[in-house]
């Protein structure tokens, strides 16, 4: 078993050289803006080359810093083994990766999760508080004006309120079959484990560091992220998995993944009701197994693992 780790690890390695040293140049990110648009006809997110220099630049290069290496304030303001790059690809450039150009000048903007308008701000406090499992950094904060400052950034030149392609994560429509969690298993051991581990749980370093994030456990994202959806984690899947091999995966295959992935245990939604059944009802109504008794699991998937 232990030579079986070590070589899953040295696998694993061995792809994020390939991400690190082997990803697009930001210039081959080039969005074809709406024909609407008067001036230039595509957006290029402005390379490293392009950091600028003094203050400011020093604080872009902090966001940066805490969006590819955010487990730096596990403990403060994170409570898992997630990083904002894991989400965000390629330092939150990767176009149907969720890019942070494709966010930042579409707000501030209604949204249906927490029913009124909210501020970038609020929208990166946000994921501190669900996909880390954590406490948002305050308002103002050196933490938050950093990751805000390199959202602004990366968005140089980005045409205000245009919905750009490539913003989020692809929409993908209803699969052929319902999502299975037992089809989604055979493709999570055949295309998954090798990076995130058999067990769901992810791969670390010597240092203690994640290699490859936790899909689920107490180091994983939480219930109230939006990677818990099934639609969401498909859309994310289909476009950027396995790593290096972007939509190899069938539409079905995507679907099918997401719901194994999402019927696993973690972290409770810090919105959390009385109830499992009463939380479902008020925040998990639809495209996700919160409030399923999934068998194998012996309980009905939403108490949490703790933190």
């Amino acid at each position: 078993m232990k030579k079986q780790f070590l070589k899953t690890l040295l696998i694993g390695l061995s792809l994020t050289s390939f991400q690190l040293h082997a990803a697009p140049k930001p210039a081959d990110y080039q969005v074809e803006l709406p024909a609407s648009q008067s001036g230039p006809s595509t957006f290029t997110p402005p390379s490293d080359e392009q950091l600028p220099k003094g203050p400011f630049g020093d604080m872009v290069r902090y966001g940066r810093d805490l969006f590819m290496n955010t487990d730096q304030l596990r403990g403060k303001y994170t409570n898992n083994g997630m990083r904002c790059v894991n989400c965000h690809l390629d330092q939150g450039r990767k176009p149907d990766s969720a890019p942070l150009w494709g966010a930042y000048t579409m707000y501030p903007a209604y949204r249906k999760k927490t029913d009124r308008v909210d501020t970038m701000e609020e929208r990166i406090q946000g994921c501190f508080m669900f996909s880390m499992n954590g406490t948002p950094p305050p308002a103002g904060s050196k933490e938050l004006t950093a990751l805000l400052s390199y959202h602004y950034w990366l968005s140089t030149g980005a045409p205000v309120g245009v919905a750009l392609p490539g913003r989020g994560y692809p929409s993908l429509a209803k699969p052929a079959a319902q999502p299975d969690a037992g089809r989604g298993r055979a493709v999570y051991e055949a295309q998954c484990a090798v990076c995130h581990g058999a067990d769901g749980l992810g791969q670390q370093g010597a240092n203690g560091q994640y290699v490859f994030p936790p899909l689920w456990g107490k180091d994983s994202y939480n219930w109230g992220a939006g990677m818990h959806r099934i639609n969401t984690a498909a859309g994310f899947i289909k476009a950027n998995m396995p790593l290096g091999k972007p939509n190899s995966l069938s539409d079905q295959d995507a679907w099918d993944v997401a719901r194994y992935i999402n019927s696993q245990e973690r972290p409770a939604d810090p919105r959390a009701l009385k109830t499992v059944a009463e939380t479902d009802k008020v925040y998990h109504d639809e495209n996700c197994t919160y409030g399923d008794h999934v068998h194998g699991h012996g309980h009905t998937l939403g108490k949490g693992t703790g933190k």
